[in-house]
């Protein structure tokens, strides 16, 4: 992790905090946090403006000057957005050439064309993993949901047996996969290595996904029978997928579509394989990969790739493609901000000394740092709501547990943070009732389902994750 030369808070950095210091410390963390949820979910104020307040309120309860409070906030959301914000961006172009080329209905189309009845969920699972790998969680159930809704009508099947394997693709890959925001943000805040943690998400992602969908929503089926809401049949295509009425009259093909979305993947995977092979900072091999395979390039060679294999072929002129990639970024605004924010929660959180507190603290317990992390990432998930704030707030507090680990058990941290991000959502995250909105459930019929289906991907996450841990 890289650490900002901002002045500690609460102490001087080379002296130990005292017993009483840790009390003040954790009383300051409970404030802060308590500040967010209830700003968030009382208040229904912007996570962004929670955030600001809840880490000024950490720091004057922890005892600092308010300028230095300032300082420490300034300084992690620049660091955050410097870090991330670009490659956020670049993943919301990727996404938005994806959906407007009609690439994405290439693969959804090809895919089901190729499934029978009984491999219809598991056809749905692989749809949303691929769809869902460059595009966030919300635009991923915007484009899939009228796909959902009409396999369920035409094939007659329950909509929780198409509906949960989709979604759970989409959850998935939002909480455990980069380029999505939560765990560049991790890996970034532990300084785990990316090709690793993108290598080991996808082991711990498949099983994930696949218990989670395919095979829960066997039991998801029978707990609530409901079918396609017909208000949400009638939705165009063109229009659900954030199209303006011109879409492309024509598609690019499955191949060139699934090549260029998983460039990117290939390209950090191999950096973190040449890393693993050659393991010399100092030769030509490995520092052309360090170039090729950094999450910065390979995301901007996959836009600019996409741009001919998925623009051109759908038969957009550069105005068109220029006007793709302009409305791509209006979109995200709201999430960068967010994300700023929670690396400034993270920063005041660092420079407080709450992470050493709980390195100090945590020495004692027997309890694996991964548990560790994945615990904290629930309760802040449970209490927020939002799997990014907590994925944020997660890593801030458990950073310095992070130095003492291995290349793989620092990326298996950010899983483990990533699986709890997703715990049981409820009343109190906006998934959660865009769901329930769009599936035409109730309250109690999206707890049923959805909620479980959350909390079943955090629980196989961490359990695949320590198994990792026992063998790596």
């Amino acid at each position: 992790m890289t650490h900002l030369s901002v002045e500690m808070l609460a102490a001087d950095a080379t002296e130990p905090i005292t017993s009483a210091g840790h009390a003040q410390l954790g009383i300051a963390v409970l404030a802060g946090i308590a500040v967010i949820v209830l700003l968030i979910s009382r208040f229904k104020l912007h996570a962004f403006l929670s955030l600001i307040i809840g880490s000024l309120v950490l720091g004057a309860v922890a005892g600092a000057p308010l300028d230095k409070a300032i300082a420490s906030f300034s300084a992690g959301l620049g660091t955050t957005v410097a870090g991330t914000g670009v490659l956020i961006a670049l993943g919301a172009v990727l996404g938005k050439l994806l959906a407007d080329s009609g690439g994405a209905d290439q693969i959804v189309d090809t895919i089901l064309a190729k499934a029978g009845g009984r491999a219809m969920p598991w056809a749905m699972v692989l749809i949303a993993g691929i769809v869902g790998l460059p595009i966030f969680f919300e635009v991923g159930i915007v484009l899939l949901i009228p796909v959902v809704l009409l396999v369920a009508r035409r094939g007659n099947f329950s909509l929780m047996r198409i509906g949960i394997p989709a979604l759970a693709g989409l959850s998935v890959m939002h909480g455990l996969i980069p380029p999505h925001p939560g765990p560049l943000v991790a890996v970034d805040a532990v300084g785990a290595n990316l090709g690793v943690t993108l290598a080991l998400g996808v082991v711990v992602a498949v099983p994930t996904a696949i218990i989670a969908g395919p095979l829960f929503s066997r039991y998801a089926a029978r707990w609530v029978d409901i079918h396609p809401p017909e208000q949400m049949l009638h939705t165009p295509a063109d229009a659900a997928a954030g199209r303006t009425g011109d879409g492309p009259d024509k598609r690019p093909g499955f191949g060139i579509t699934v090549a260029t979305v998983l460039l990117p993947v290939v390209m950090m995977l191999a950096k973190a394989l040449v890393d693993i092979v050659v393991d010399d900072p100092e030769h030509t091999v490995q520092r052309v990969f360090d170039v090729v395979g950094s999450p910065l390039i390979a995301l901007l060679t996959a836009v600019l790739v996409a741009m001919f294999t998925l623009g051109r072929a759908a038969g957009f002129t550069r105005g068109k493609t220029a006007a793709t990639v302009e409305r791509s970024l209006a979109p995200i605004a709201g999430v960068l901000l967010i994300v700023g924010a929670g690396g400034g929660f993270k920063q005041t959180l660092v420079d407080a000394g709450v992470g050493q507190m709980i390195l100090d603290v945590s020495k004692g317990w027997h309890i694996s740092t991964l548990l560790l992390a994945w615990l904290i990432a629930v309760a802040i998930r449970l209490a927020t709501g939002s799997a990014t704030v907590a994925t944020i707030s997660a890593a801030g507090l458990v950073a310095p547990l992070a130095a003492e680990l291995s290349t793989t058990h620092g990326a298996l941290l950010v899983l483990a943070i990533g699986a709890g991000s997703l715990f049981f959502s409820h009343l109190n995250d906006a998934g959660f009732w865009l769901v329930k909105e769009y599936f035409g459930m109730n309250v109690g019929q999206t707890l049923k389902t959805w909620s479980v289906m959350e909390t079943l991907i955090s629980v196989v996450g961490i359990v695949c994750v320590l198994l990792l841990s026992l063998v790596l």
